[in-house]
């Protein structure tokens, strides 16, 4: 206990000017504690709005543990904080919902309300999937689309619970559509939409990625071989002036397979298709086997061979609460400008 506690003191003193800035930017959706990078593998420590949210993935904490290290957050930021532990060291990291070390008071698990970007996004502590219904490593992703959205159209691809495309929406895009396979996704995107109602209306798709960006990117759609192919929402070939690509690290269904270690290529195609002439396109790969420089190369070389070269390739390194000893972060953004 005393390292963990050592180690939770030093990641909260490196974090005060990043603080202080989050504050300024109305953003109360932070990492405290990024244990793989701070001294304690498989332990992570997040702030969303009035809720703490402790996650172990390799071993459980004692009751003892949890408690200090909550004592400790609220104490820094001088903020009481409703208190979650989710230990997922079990299989397959599902939460343990029987809550053997822990029992969550039950206000921490009635919905709440977070910000980001002054912007108010729904907490959930606990619902029907593992992971939380914002992903704290893409801020700077949503805060850029935020600053480059005014008068634009942007696609949000793999959308999750719309993150990006509320953030569009309030920098002024034009159009926002949000595109995930998951309804249960878009219903939060929703929630989210409706928590925010100064915002211009967003649109909202559930299909599977590849025969809706296919369309989009002018391109025939054909099953995986011994399938047949499912109903899918029609949609016309188009453009957009903004389009953010973030797919799971590997997922199959009849259309095709995500797998962002074998074939980024098929996801990343269709994508740049759909990426108007000095359009941008953000695209990402959250696998940490996979080196930025490789990437990188394999991006730029595929829009090559498309005929639509890049004409400049920024990369967006995740905020400081998710620092990166070797500077090579799990999460990779590029902003690719055509």
């Amino acid at each position: 206990m005393p390292s963990l506690d050592l180690a939770l003191r030093a990641a909260l003193n490196n974090r005060q000017d990043l603080l202080a800035e989050l504050q300024q930017q109305g953003s109360d959706c932070y990492r405290l504690f990024h244990g793989s990078q701070e001294g304690a593998g498989g332990l992570t420590i997040d702030r969303y709005g009035p809720q703490l949210l402790v996650q172990s993935f390799h071993q459980s904490l004692s009751r003892d543990e949890l408690l200090q290290l909550a004592e400790q957050s609220s104490q820094a930021l001088d903020t009481p904080l409703l208190l979650v532990y989710n230990d997922r060291s079990q299989g397959n990291s599902r939460i343990d919902r029987t809550d053997p070390v822990y029992l969550p008071q039950p206000e921490a698990l009635e919905d709440q309300i977070g910000h980001e970007w002054g912007l108010n996004y729904r907490v959930r502590a606990r619902h029907a999937g593992q992971d939380p219904l914002l992903f704290l490593d893409l801020r700077n992703a949503r805060g850029w689309i935020k600053a480059h959205s005014a008068g634009k159209s942007v696609l949000n691809l793999f959308a999750y619970t719309c993150g990006v495309g509320l953030s569009a929406a309030a920098g002024g895009a034009s159009e926002v559509i949000n595109l995930d396979f998951a309804e249960g996704n878009l219903a939060v995107g929703r929630e989210n939409a409706a928590l925010n109602p100064q915002l211009a209306p967003m649109q909202f798709i559930q299909s599977d990625y590849f025969p809706a960006i296919r369309q989009l990117a002018g391109l025939p759609i054909s099953p995986r071989r011994g399938h047949k192919l499912p109903d899918y929402p029609r949609l016309q070939p188009r453009q957009f002036d903004r389009v953010l690509l973030d797919p799971p690290a590997w997922a199959k269904s009849a259309f095709g397979t995500v797998d962002l270690l074998r074939d980024y290529q098929s996801l990343l195609k269709p994508a740049i298709l759909a990426t108007a002439n000095d359009g941008v396109l953000i695209c990402c790969n959250n696998l940490a086997k996979v080196a930025l420089s490789d990437w990188r190369e394999q991006v730029l070389r595929c829009a090559e061979k498309l005929g639509r070269p890049v004409r400049d390739c920024q990369t967006l390194a995740p905020a400081p609460d998710f620092p990166s000893l070797d500077g090579q972060p799990p999460l990779k953004t590029l902003i690719l400008q055509f």
